[in-house]
Parts: structure tokens; sequence; C-alpha cells
């Protein structure tokens, strides 16, 4: 048997007093019923009113009745209420412990919730004096939601289930990533979205460019064998600073950086080369790859780069940013981690940040698909770097 919902009885109904009596055939044949039906519900409205249609398990109950069965239930939750005050006050007088004893032993007679709001007690409070006499297993997810909440937040909400996954098990826990993903779900964490990012390349200049020697080769087997670099901005309150890095794809290390107020090569490129050859000794022959950016190509950063006989530079190939796509992607995940979606800052706040997030974050804690899960400093151990 076909079934109806209550809204769609009760505007029937209503239809039929509105259109007459002798329409009540036709009515009933353009809603798809039988007149039977439709007269059929018409007396159960006009018997019990807002009580009709209450479905399987639900009384009927005329609308008299039905203020008579809210005072009964108002009743009997008063009863309860004054039964839980009467026996649970003095244990709440008695501390924690005994608040807890006392839910316990009374939870098959009153829902905890109840004996919880009556008796002005916190669910974090109890469940918190609960866990110590929790079973193994449910002590152990216990810890595990708190873990995964803890990592989620440490790694600023940008790991999903399978980082969480690899995190944890370095920590020490046997979980799989199907488990994660089911706690991360219940606890309700998802993992920032990554947007789409303004691009800073001024390609449009006469200065010499060289060819795309890199030739999207991101995977090398050996440090300073191939660097690349870009640049972005970021925004504060007081107008742009531009980020310049200098990645080495072995590792993915960002081993040069800075952060300037201007866009020249000075300002720039020149001195994130500076700190990059400082921390990473070239000692072989390295490709530098770059877009076709003015602070790339001209004749300052060409000699600086010519002057080690063993560098060979690359460019990306005109409007294709997949040629330098590593660096894309390395920005791309900066702005998610570290700018989308929080205030501005003054330009002080915003170098720390920077400063914070590359040397103690990026390049230690956070873990990289590349490097099959693996933090920087435990792929360089692994390499003896």
């Amino acid at each position: 048997m076909k079934k109806y919902e209550r809204n769609f009885k009760e505007n029937a109904v209503k239809l039929s007093y509105k259109r007459g009596n002798r329409q009540t055939a036709s009515l009933a044949r353009e809603l798809g019923i039988t007149p039977d039906t439709l007269y059929k519900w018409r007396q159960d409205f006009e018997k019990f009113g807002t009580g009709s249609f209450c479905g399987r398990g639900h009384p009927k109950l005329t609308p008299e009745k039905a203020i008579i069965t809210d005072l009964e239930k108002k009743i009997k939750n008063s009863k309860i209420t004054l039964e839980i005050l009467s026996k649970g006050t003095k244990y709440v007088s008695q501390g924690k412990i005994m608040t807890k004893n006392f839910i316990e032993e009374n939870k098959y007679k009153f829902s905890i919730a109840k004996m919880l709001t009556v008796l002005n007690v916190s669910e974090t409070t109890y469940y918190r004096t609960k866990k110590q006499e929790l079973t193994d297993s449910e002590a152990r997810i216990i810890l595990l939601k708190q873990e995964i909440m803890n990592i989620y937040y440490e790694f600023k909400r940008t790991y999903g289930c399978f980082k969480i996954t690899k995190e944890l098990q370095s920590r020490g826990f046997k979980i799989r990533n199907s488990s994660v993903k089911k706690y991360m779900r219940m606890l309700g964490l998802r993992r920032k979205v990554k947007r789409k990012f303004k691009l800073t390349t001024d390609s449009h200049h006469n200065l010499y460019v060289v060819p795309n020697v890199l030739n999207r080769e991101f995977t090398v087997s050996e440090p300073a064998k191939a660097w690349v670099s870009d640049i972005t901005y970021i925004q504060t309150k007081k107008g742009f600073l531009y980020l310049t890095v200098v990645m080495d794809l072995f590792d993915r290390k960002i081993i040069g950086w800075i952060l300037s107020t201007k866009m020249s090569t000075k300002a720039t490129i020149l001195p994130a080369w500076k700190m990059a050859v400082k921390n990473r000794k070239i000692t072989k022959d390295l490709i530098f790859h770059s877009d076709r950016g003015v602070q790339y190509a001209n004749k300052i950063f060409a000699s600086t780069l010519d002057s080690y006989k063993c560098v060979i530079r690359s460019m990306s190939r005109r409007q294709n940013h997949n040629d330098n796509a590593v660096c894309e992607s390395f920005f791309s995940s900066f702005k998610r981690e570290l700018i989308n979606g929080n205030k501005l800052l003054t330009r002080k706040q915003m170098r720390a940040d920077v400063y914070e997030y590359i040397e103690n974050w990026y390049n230690k804690k956070r873990r990289h698909s590349f490097l099959d899960h693996k933090t920087i400093e435990e792929f360089d151990r692994l390499h003896l770097i």
C-alpha cells in the first residue's frame, strides 16, 4: 500500500474543503488517490484536527487530549527531575568521582544526558572522570581521536587522513588509513581546500632567455643536481612582500629564500641564491631552473650564474607554468597553510611567520608525499645528507 506524508494528507483535506463537496471526487483523481481515501482522511481530520495522520505507533489525539498528553509528559519529566535531584545532589557535593559513580549506577533508569543536565555536570567532566575506568579498547580510541585532533591543528588543518596516518605511525601508533578517515569524519575534521593564486612572472621583456633544459625532470638522484626557483607575492597590512625561494629537487628542501618589498633582482633572487649556495655546496654540474621573469633573465643574475662554471641555466617555456610545477606546488601549499583564511599581518609579523613556516616547519616537520610521507630531515638522514 502506498504511503503518504502527513503534510500531503493535511493539504489534500484542506483543499477539498476549499473546493467543496461536489469537487471531492475529481480532486481525489487529480491527487492520484481514491475518493474513499480522501473521505477517510477528512473524517480523521474532523475528529482529531492537528492530531491526525500521526503514523503507526502514534495514537490519534483530539486537540483536548493532545493538551492533556503534553501536560502529562511535563509532569512526568518534572518527577524525573525531582527524583534525580533528591538522589544525586549529595553525590555532587562529594566530588567528581562520586558524581560519576551515581550516574553510572543509575544510567539504566535515567538517561545520562538528563542526569548531567539536572545535576549541572558538564559532559567533558563526566567523561574525563570516567576515562580512568574505560576498557583498553575504549581508552585507545579516545587517545587516537585526541591525537588525530592534535596533529590536525598542529599541522595547520592542512593534513588529510593519509598524512595524519603517516604521522601517527611515526609516533608509534599502529593504525590504518581507513580508521583515521573514519575518526576524522566523526570529529568533523576536513583539510583546508587549495586556492588558485596569482602569478607574478613578468616575461614581457627583450632579455635573453635560455631553453628548458630541465624539461620537467623533477626527480633527481642526488642533492645539488637540480634547483628550481620562483617568486610569489604576500599581502600585508601595508602593501605587498615578495617571497623568492630556491628549492633542491632532490629532497624538496628550501635551501635559499628571501622576503623583499621590491621585485628587483638585487632584492629577490640574488640574496636567495647566496643563501642557497651557502647552505648546499655545488660539487658537480647543477641545473638551475626558473621562469622567464626579468629577475632571472637580466644580465646581473645571468652573470652570477655564469661565474659558476658548472651551473647550467634552464627556463620554462613561454606561458607554461607546468614547466616549474614543483615551485608552483610549494607556493600553493604555502598560501593554503599559512596565508589563506588568516587576517592581514604587519610586515614584521609576516616575516616572523614566514621564517617559522619555512625553517622550522616545512624544512623540518612537514610530511611530503614526494618523500613517501617522510619529513625532509627524515629523508636526509636516510640518505646521509
